[in-house]
């Protein structure tokens, strides 16, 4: 038996980051994690994507070479993966923390099993994650998946050390389109299907377009307003919702990106009165469960499914759990999508503020307009702010090279609500692609 003041269960960014966090402000720390160090984002989510785009981009220059350039990608991703993992158990082999190897259950509100071993801790914080979501079509069940080599997750995927010669994607959220960049470059057919009428259909839908029009370019086909029917080997059957037509197409491997779920089975959650909605945990704004000792941050709260909100809601879970008050505004969350061209988007954009009854005004600041955008041969892009009736920064949104540094600085500015011309009268580096964002809050 272990006595302690905290349990972690899962050791993704926001396991690993509250443990260090916590051990940093005295507390007694243990640690569980059922597969490897670092969780989805580190051994099959962000950084594996990222590693394989930054490849990607160089194999565009090179045709012919995809399922070489792969090969090579692929053992450079599991380096990178391998030196950040080993760096994850580092910290958490310091003194205040123990980590412990092996499958967490609630046994209790104050009591985990942990392999064999049992803990008993004042407080408790899940932070286990997702996992990819399934959509309920012919083909997709468990067995029929496990049947069907040719149906893969991005786990799957981005293992393959050979691109396929037809990728098809269902789904074109982040995903969808970050997968659907990197094969194109190197080497293969991409094809994707998506229900909803635009792509990212949570951001900005003229920059959403936009950037479509240009993944178009570079050779990957969208059907849009299209629901998924069926999948049986290599086809793929799929129904035109606007022309009520049914068409199929064969590819020799199907990614389905169509979201992911909150990993909550297996917990022992029923052994507690902690209740689960439709999204995840319910939590409140100090990520509390039902059981006020215990806490779930991350994707298995089903907030926000994004690594670094799942970090900083752990920050503040802890800070709760001592007492101590922070500045974490948890509803300005940036994010981004590293397609090629990326896209960034934090708030609002114009159709929410439409939605919602918010009086709002938008200034945008074409990319070919900039002379570093010129030089870079990056004229493709646009930036948009959105600013309250007020004049204060509601939202930034951007299309182009460098685009998630735009908006983080936007996104910085948001926590002190500042105005766009307060932003106006801050100096900014020339030549750089950050004057666009200084353009759009000068008109």
């Amino acid at each position: 038996m272990i006595q302690t003041d905290l349990i972690i269960i899962g050791s993704g960014p926001g396991g690993y980051e509250a443990a260090a966090f916590a051990a940093k402000h005295g507390l007694q720390v243990v640690i569980a994690e059922e597969a490897f160090a670092g969780g989805t984002c580190l051994n099959c989510g962000c950084i594996p994507t990222k590693a394989l785009i930054h490849d990607a981009e160089k194999a565009v220059a090179v045709p012919n070479e995809g399922a070489m350039r792969l090969a090579a990608a692929i053992d450079r991703k599991n380096q990178v993966i391998d030196g950040l993992r080993k760096g994850i158990e580092a910290l958490l082999g310091q003194p205040s923390i123990t980590f412990l190897h092996g499958h967490a259950s609630l046994v209790d509100a104050n009591t985990v099993a942990v392999g064999e071993e049992t803990v008993k801790a004042k407080d408790i914080l899940i932070a286990t994650g997702s996992k990819a979501k399934m959509p309920p079509v012919s083909g997709l069940s468990p067995d029929e998946i496990r049947a069907n080599p040719r149906v893969v997750t991005s786990e799957e995927l981005l293992n393959l050390s050979t691109p396929p010669q037809h990728l098809c994607i269902v789904g074109a959220g982040v995903i969808g389109l970050e997968m659907a960049s990197v094969f194109r470059a190197f080497g293969s057919k991409v094809t994707i299907i998506e229900f909803m009428k635009e792509c990212l259909p949570t951001m900005d839908q003229e920059l959403a377009r936009r950037l479509r029009k240009s993944m178009e370019k570079q050779g990957i086909v969208f059907n849009l307003g299209c629901g998924l029917q069926q999948v049986d080997g290599d086809k793929v059957t799929y129904q035109n919702v606007k022309k009520g037509t049914s068409e199929t197409i064969e590819a020799d491997c199907i990614l389905v990106a169509t979201g992911r779920q909150a990993n909550v089975e297996g917990l022992g959650l029923e052994n507690t009165s902690i209740e689960v909605g439709r999204r995840g945990i319910e939590v409140d704004d100090n990520m509390q469960t039902t059981v006020p000792h215990i806490y779930a941050i991350g994707d298995v709260n089903g907030r926000q499914m994004l690594a670094h909100a799942a970090t900083f809601q752990g920050f503040h879970a802890i800070n709760h759990i001592l007492g101590k008050t922070d500045n974490i505004r948890l509803n300005i969350m940036p994010a981004a999508v590293f397609t090629h061209p990326e896209i960034a988007s934090v708030g609002l954009t114009e159709d929410k503020c439409k939605e919602m009854g918010i009086a709002c005004a938008v200034r945008k600041s074409l990319y070919r307009a900039n002379g570093r955008a010129q030089a870079s041969e990056a004229t493709d892009g646009l930036l948009k702010l959105v600013c309250d009736d007020q004049g204060k920064l509601i939202g930034c949104h951007a299309l182009g090279q460098e685009a998630s540094w735009m908006v983080q600085e936007v996104a910085t500015l948001m926590n002190f609500d500042a105005t766009a011309d307060r932003l106006a009268e801050i100096v900014h580096i020339h030549p750089t692609l950050s004057e666009i964002l200084l353009n759009a809050a000068s008109h």
